[in-house]
């Protein structure tokens, strides 16, 4: 069976209730100070073993995002200003008309579909989510219902569900405000991504895609402005390694506007309650800046040398093979997957997962189908010499298990 991981499910089969409590252990040693924090809190911090995920705190910022925010948080500036000079910054290197800095990818959801039902009408504002006598329809594709389109409804939008292209073109009419499109759900949907593109523009219709996880490769920065999406989300705080809790909304200069309108610092208005302050306004444009000029090839390469690693150290206990995979969608970076024959080794996925998480140090593994004898490791959000502690303890808990 092929395991296809869901956002909805995965806070649930994080098993996070363990996730806390329990101070001492022994830490990977470039969280330094910052392990005195979590202790004082007695929260234990892990190696990041999984990827990208909100649930397990996203990424680690970069030293000089980190210095970009002490930075930013030391002077007042005007809030509009900073969002028109960031977004422009932006908009530069991702090839859009314009940009803006949001309260993660779900908050860019919120207000891109603000932009589209409520636009700049004051009124409209004002008083969503009543949208009456407004566009407020926007159509998903059946496939594309997913844990986040709360963000979407919010706003007071009807989602409008269809199965097919020919279902979708039959949808649309004078109350279509939008169509989404869930980049994660390409390779399941009727429909790809330059087909929703082109319709929209075929219709005068707004397109929007959620592309959260979806860096890298660094061209998709680029991609889907260029595919023609009126509107493209990403978050902040996953390849990146910017702010946990921003993200970016680009796209048309009117619906950036428009979107800009219906948040903050706008106090009555539908996004208001996802503020985004300075700091993260300056952290996430650095975190773009430093990704469109880091050397990618030489960090692919290191990934695949960790993943390399920790097949070989796992692949010496008997009954246990690796493979190096790349998934084809989000966290679309070398991972390992570890084998077992559940004969020699007598392990469940779960037991291997909360050996890892009890252990000393704590590790966070990324999900996969728990009834298969199969774990699956991303190295690309550990730091320097992590891996290596990795293939250690897989080893120990494989060889342990061994009937």
């Amino acid at each position: 069976m092929q395991f296809r991981f869901s956002r909805r499910g995965f806070l649930s089969g994080l098993g996070l209730a363990s996730l806390s409590g329990g101070r001492g252990g022994r830490v990977a040693a470039y969280q330094g100070a910052a392990t005195d924090v979590y202790a004082d809190l007695g929260v234990r911090p892990f190696i990041n073993a999984a990827g990208t995920y909100t649930a397990l705190s996203g990424s680690l910022l970069l030293p000089e995002v980190r210095a970009a925010m002490d930075e930013a948080s030391r002077a007042y500036v005007s809030l509009g200003e900073l969002q028109e000079a960031a977004g422009a910054r932006i908009a530069e290197l991702a090839g859009a008309q314009a940009a803006l800095v949001t309260a993660g990818c779900a908050a860019a959801l919120t207000l891109a579909t603000a932009a589209c039902v409520l636009g700049e009408d004051e009124e409209a504002i004002r008083r969503a989510p009543d949208t009456d006598g407004l566009k407020n329809e926007v159509i998903f594709l059946k496939e594309h219902r997913f844990g986040y389109d709360h963000a979407i409804r919010n706003v007071g939008a009807k989602i409008v569900e269809v199965e097919s292209r020919e279902d979708m073109q039959s949808a649309i009419n004078d109350r279509t405000a939008m169509l989404f499109y869930l980049n994660f759900a390409n390779n399941r949907s009727p429909m790809t991504r330059d087909e929703v593109a082109r319709l929209g523009k075929e219709k005068g219709i707004p397109t929007l895609i959620d592309a959260a996880a979806d860096l890298p490769p660094v061209g998709n920065l680029r991609a889907y402005n260029d595919m023609g999406y009126d509107l493209v989300a990403f978050s902040g705080g996953k390849a990146l390694r910017g702010p946990q809790c921003s993200g970016i909304l680009m796209g048309r200069k009117d619906l950036i506007h428009a979107a800009y309108l219906n948040g903050p610092p706008h106090s009555n208005s539908v996004g208001r309650i996802a503020k985004v302050g300075k700091e993260e306004i300056v952290g996430v444009t650095k975190a773009v800046e430093l990704y469109t000029t880091r050397d990618h090839e030489a960090e692919w390469e290191a990934w695949d040398e960790a993943v390399r690693h920790i097949l070989a150290t796992v692949a010496k206990v008997p009954g246990v093979r690796g493979e190096r995979f790349v998934p084809e969608i989000a966290n679309a970076v070398p991972h390992a997957g570890i084998m077992w024959d559940p004969k020699r080794v007598t392990l469940t996925r779960q037991d291997f997962v909360d050996a890892l998480r009890e252990g000393d140090p704590r590790i966070e593994v990324r999900p996969s189908d728990p009834g298969e004898p199969r774990l699956e490791i991303g190295v690309w959000m550990m730091e320097p010499e992590d891996h290596l502690v990795v293939a250690t303890r897989c080893r120990e808990v494989l060889e342990q298990a061994l009937a």
